[in-house]
């Protein structure tokens, strides 16, 4: 269950709220609050954290998307994940 769908069931369930049964609402909102109970992230030390934030200033792109690129890039590179090929015959958007 993705934060999205979460959220997806949340306004649903908003919209018919009269409709719901308890059971229902009590389900969806046990999962959003396993949802939120979760999104603590990892602590990091402040020079990682400082380090990211110029970064990802630098890249123009969230912390978050930096973080995701790093790991990826570092599970890729220790073969945890299969590196991504690019097709050489697609069109970008001038970027790598």
């Amino acid at each position: 269950m993705t934060r999205l769908s979460v959220a997806e069931d949340l306004e649903s369930a908003a919209d018919r709220i009269a409709d719901m049964s308890r059971a229902d609402l009590q389900v969806i909102l046990r999962r959003a609050a396993l949802m939120l109970r979760n999104v603590a992230g990892v602590p990091l030390e402040p020079s990682i954290e400082e380090a990211l934030s110029s970064l990802a200033a630098e890249m123009e792109i969230g912390r978050s998307d930096l973080i995701q690129i790093v790991l990826r890039e570092w599970l890729e590179a220790k073969a945890y994940l299969p590196v991504r090929t690019i097709d050489e015959e697609s069109e970008t958007d001038s970027s790598a």
